[in-house]
C-alpha cells in the first residue's frame, strides 16, 4: 500500500501535509490529581475553536494531531466536522491516556493483546460507529516519575499495536526522565525507536535526558510553547534546541502547544495555536536556528511520524 497519514477525513499523501502542530487537542475533560478540585476543560465550542484554527492556517499551519483519548473526551465525529469546516488536516489519537485517568475495567481487566486488538481494530475499521481512523498511538503516557503496572501494560500494547499497523507512538513524559523508561518498554516489544515521540522534553530541561532519548534513536518534543505554564521555561527550551542542532539531531525534533484549556485559546487570553510561528519561530531564528532546520522540525519530522507504509 502505497505511503500515507491518516487524517479524520481519510487517508492523505504524505506531501500534502505541511506546518504541523503534532500535540495538541480541541476539546478535552479531566480532573488533576486526587485531593484536588482543578477540572481541566476544553469545550467544543465550533464557531470558535474553527476561528483558533483559521488563525493556525493564516500562519502556514496545515495539519493538527489531536491526542485526545476516550477517556478525556476524543470525538471523532467533532474532529472530522471541524476538518471539514477549517481544512486543517487532523489526524487522530488512539489509546488509553495515563493510569489517574483510566476508566474503571478499560486496562486491569484486559490482557496485553486485548489492549493491542483494541488500537489494530480502530486503525483497520475506524472506531465505531463512525468509521474514523487513527493516524496515531497516543497520548499515552505515566502519572508519575516511573511506569507503573497498569501504565506498563498499556506501553506494551501500544507497541505491539504499532509494529502491526506501522502507526507512530507519542508519549506523555512530564517533569522527570520517565521518557527513558517509557522508551525501555516499547523498544522491548521490538518497536522501532524511530517511530516514537517522546513528549513534554521542555517541562525537564535536561540536556543530559534529551540525549540519552535522542541517542537511543527516539524523537523529543518540545510541545507546551506558549502556554502559561511554559513561559518561565521557554529561554531554557530555545538554548537546549540550539544545543541539540548543534549536534546534528534537527531530524528527531519537533515542536507544539499542548492546547488543552479554555483559557488556552486566544479568545480567553491565551495564545492558542498561532503562537509557534507567531513568536517561538521567529525566537530561533534570533538565536541563529536556519530556516532548513525550522523546516525539518515543523513539517519533514511530523511528516514522517505520521506516515503509515
Amino acid at each position: 500500500m502505497a505511503a500515507r497519514v491518516m487524517t479524520v477525513t481519510g487517508p492523505v499523501p504524505p506531501d500534502r501535509i505541511g506546518f504541523t502542530l503534532p500535540h495538541e487537542h480541541t476539546g478535552v475533560r479531566l480532573w488533576g490529581a486526587p485531593a484536588r478540585e482543578d477540572y481541566w476543560e476544553l469545550r467544543k465550542d465550533e464557531d470558535l475553536l474553527a476561528e483558533e484554527l483559521a488563525d493556525f492556517r493564516r500562519r502556514g499551519g496545515s495539519c493538527l494531531v489531536d491526542l485526545t483519548t476516550d477517556e478525556i473526551g476524543r470525538d471523532p465525529r467533532w474532529l472530522r466536522r471541524l476538518a471539514s469546516r477549517t481544512g486543517v488536516f487532523i489526524v487522530m489519537g488512539s489509546g488509553w491516556y495515563r493510569q489517574l485517568h483510566y476508566p474503571p475495567d478499560s486496562v486491569d481487566r484486559r490482557t496485553v493483546d486485548e489492549l493491542a486488538g483494541i488500537i489494530v481494530r480502530e486503525f483497520e475499521e475506524g472506531v465505531a460507529p463512525t468509521g474514523v481512523r487513527p493516524g496515531i498511538i497516543g497520548e499515552i503516557g505515566t502519572d508519575k516519575w516511573w511506569v507503573s503496572a497498569q501504565e506498563e501494560r498499556v506501553f506494551r500494547a501500544a507497541a505491539r499495536a504499532g509494529r502491526r499497523t506501522g502507526l507512530a507512538v507519542s508519549t506523555h513524559a512530564l517533569a522527570s526522565d520517565v521518557g527513558l523508561a517509557q522508551l525501555e518498554v516499547l523498544t522491548d516489544e521490538g518497536l522501532d525507536p524511530a517511530r516514537v515521540v517522546v513528549g513534554h522534553a521542555d517541562t525537564y530541561p535536561d540536556l543530559d535526558y534529551h540525549l540519552a532519548v535522542l541517542a537511543r534513536g527516539a524523537s523529543v518534543q518540545f510541545d507546551t510553547l506558549g502556554t502559561p505554564e511554559a513561559a518561565r521555561r521557554e529561554p531554557r527550551a530555545v538554548a537546549l534546541i540550539v544545543e541539540l542542532l548543534e549536534r546534528g539531531y534537527a531530524s528527531q525534533i519537533l515542536l507544539s502547544h499542548d492546547v488543552c484549556h479554555d483559557d488556552h485559546l486566544r479568545a480567553n487570553g491565551g495564545n492558542g495555536y498561532g503562537y509557534l510561528a507567531q513568536h517561538f519561530l521567529p525566537a530561533l531564528r534570533t538565536a541563529a536556528v536556519a530556516e532548513g532546520e525550522i523546516r525539518q522540525m515543523t513539517v519533514e519530522n511530523p511528516r514522517r511520524i505520521l506516515t503509515i507504509g
